[in-house]
């Protein structure tokens, strides 16, 4: 996974911990840029239910420096043997799988050697033999060079990203996996309204409980903000669209009538986090 925005990031991390726990596997978090309990503070946000797996030993948050690399210098050959370790230690526990999410950042550290990432990716493939494996590297484009980046991509069978409805300079209209529904950053009027249209119709189709986060948007026109107002008021009775904005975006989701439809059953309007 390469991303730019920690937003989207952390939304498919949830994704991937959500489903892990829902199959009965094991998950292990390693995080570096992101402290442990603060990656699982922003998972609980993105309603991923992390209590009872932390208690049970079924999630566990590490930092790389006391997982990955077990407080060595970055060496591959025993990164990889760290893995094989936790692999068996899940099934000996009764779980059927084991899910990992890995940091990558670890190889820009100074003392890291350049070809230690490459050993690493190309020996750990034999884990995934089984198919009780599934990990989640984390590439950071900001940290990472356009060179490394394209070895990641050629090492690694699948790349996941957010699906994006639209994404230039000034906006960004995409899927959000945790809680399901889209999110939206930048600016947006009503010259995107086919694509905020398009978004919206998306996850009315695919959640019963749809979620439209405007946390990262700094404007919102009334044509737009209506368009969010009437697919909420056209959900049936049982369903309801929930919308996190704060500042000018919600003064303007206000404005259009948005506040007088948090009574209802089929629209909440919530602060951003």
């Amino acid at each position: 996974m390469t991303f730019s925005d920690p937003q989207e990031r952390l939304d498919l991390l949830a994704a991937f911990v959500r489903d892990g726990l829902r199959q009965g596997q094991k998950v292990l978090c390693w995080t570096d840029s992101v402290d442990p309990e603060q990656l699982g503070r922003e998972l609980l946000g993105r309603s991923v239910r992390t209590g009872g797996a932390l208690r049970r030993g079924q999630l566990r948050f590490e930092t790389v420096e006391a997982s990955l690399l077990a407080g060595r210098t970055a060496d591959a050959l025993s990164m990889v043997d760290t893995l094989a370790e936790q692999l068996e230690l899940a099934g000996r526990e009764g779980y059927p799988g084991l899910r990992v999410t890995a940091d990558m950042c670890w190889a820009t550290r100074p003392l890291a050697a350049p070809e230690e990432l490459l050993t690493f990716e190309q020996e750990v493939g034999a884990l995934f033999a089984d198919g009780r494996l599934c990990v989640i590297c984390q590439y950071d484009r900001e940290r990472f060079d356009a060179v490394t980046l394209a070895f990641a991509a050629k090492a690694h069978p699948r790349a996941v990203a957010a699906l994006a409805y639209h994404d230039d300079a000034l906006l960004r209209i995409c899927r959000q996996y945790s809680p399901p529904g889209i999110r939206i950053a930048g600016e947006l009027d009503y010259q995107h309204l086919d694509e905020l249209n398009r978004a919206l119709t998306e996850t009315v189709r695919l959640d019963r409980h749809p979620h439209v986060n405007l946390t990262g948007l700094d404007y919102i026109d009334a044509a737009c903000a209506s368009a969010i107002t009437h697919a909420a008021l056209k959900l049936p009775a049982a369903r309801r669209m929930t919308v996190s904005c704060d500042g000018l975006v919600r003064k303007v989701m206000e404005l259009v009538g948005a506040t007088g439809l948090t009574g209802t059953d089929r629209f909440r309007i919530t602060a951003a986090p």
